[in-house]
């Protein structure tokens, strides 16, 4: 009778072990077949070949760009962050999220909002523009978690809105002050994220035209349909006012220049006389010289005659001159009478040249 031989347990962890053992052990002693022993140790190696292929399948994770990843390990958070890329971490126990670091958008949808009057209106959409600062990260999950958008953003906005619209009215905040939401929402969140959550930015807030109640509604509506009337009307005044002052500018500017044409005109006649009275005292100055000129010559030439004259009219020439003259202006009488004056010797004859000789003497005394 055979002994049987206790096998003890081979060691799992190597699989080449297991197989040596397959190989060297007989058959009869064990009791196994050495077949039924191999696929034993091909089921355990399969297995260990998926543990670990699961293994490595956990422990490998991507970060994409723009995003920073923090690490769970049973639940507590690890001071360990990553940036994107590729990395490893330990399989089953620990896990990652990645948190976004670029600008993003949350919207808060349908937040309802009670004014000073006491009439609930609701804002459909408000969008808050964000971003993470990377250095940030861990601060900010490990004090809000990674859903730290919730808390910060989304209820910071309901309780904030709600603040504004308790100390405005409908009209206020429906129309006056509307277009200050948006920078009064942002201001003051962010004031309050600086103190809680130093690193998170908030960009710009974008907030939609809330919904009143329907009968509000329309009378807004009226009333702006009235208010649109009287600036018509205000923009019609303005343009005939306007029309009115470009008229009168325009009758201005035309009795400007009429009158600047008759200015000219004016001047240009005051110009053309003063040229012709200049032209007329030239015309005067040299007429004055030129018979001025002329009578200084006559009285030049009359002043050189008499003294030409003076020396000439001696009582001979006189003499000469007078019996030249009875000479040439001789004439023949017939008649029973002839005049003494040219026949008569006597005293008329005397007489007749006496007259001569005074003549002769007052033209001298002329000249």
């Amino acid at each position: 009778m055979l002994a049987h031989t206790i096998i003890p347990r081979p060691p799992w962890g190597t699989l080449f072990t297991m197989l040596t053992l397959a190989n060297v052990l007989p058959t009869v002693e064990t009791g196994i077949s050495k077949y039924e022993l191999m696929a034993q140790l091909g089921a355990i190696a399969s297995i260990i070949c998926a543990i670990g292929g699961a293994a490595l399948f956990s422990s490998v994770h991507k970060i994409e760009e723009g995003h920073t990843g923090v690490y769970y390990r049973g639940g507590a958070l690890l001071t360990t962050t990553s940036s994107p890329g590729f990395h490893l971490m330990m399989p089953f126990i620990t896990h990652f999220k990645s948190v976004q670091t670029t600008l993003q958008t949350d919207e808060v949808k349908n937040v309802p909002c009670g004014t000073g009057g006491g009439v609930m209106i609701y804002f459909d959409r408000i969008e808050v523009v964000n971003y993470l600062v990377p250095s940030a990260v861990y601060d900010i999950v490990k004090n809000f978690t990674a859903d730290y958008d919730k808390a910060l953003i989304f209820n910071k906005v309901h309780h904030e809105l709600n603040q504004f619209c308790s100390v405005h009215s409908l009209q206020e905040v429906y129309i006056g002050l509307f277009d200050q939401i948006d920078e009064n929402l942002k201001l003051t969140l962010q004031e309050d994220l600086t103190s809680m959550a130093p690193g998170l930015i908030i960009q710009a807030v974008r907030v939609t035209k809330p919904n009143i109640p329907e009968s509000i509604r329309r009378n807004y509506e009226m009333m702006e349909a009235e208010k649109t009337k009287l600036l018509i009307s205000a923009q019609t005044q303005k343009v005939v006012e306007k029309e009115a002052e470009t008229e009168r500018k325009r009758a201005v500017i035309e009795a400007e220049k009429v009158a600047q044409v008759a200015e000219i005109k004016f001047s240009q006649k005051v110009m053309e006389k003063e040229t012709e009275k200049t032209i007329s005292e030239i015309e005067d100055r040299a007429f004055l010289a030129k018979m001025r000129a002329r009578a200084d010559a006559e009285f030049y030439t009359a002043q050189r005659a008499a003294e030409a004259n003076k020396l000439k009219l001696t009582p001979e020439y006189l003499q000469l001159m007078k019996f030249q003259a009875i000479a040439a202006n001789s004439k023949i009488y017939f008649g029973s009478e002839i005049p003494q004056m040219f026949v008569d010797s006597g005293p008329g004859t005397s007489k007749a040249s006496a007259a001569m000789d005074v003549l002769a003497e007052q033209i001298l005394d002329l000249d």
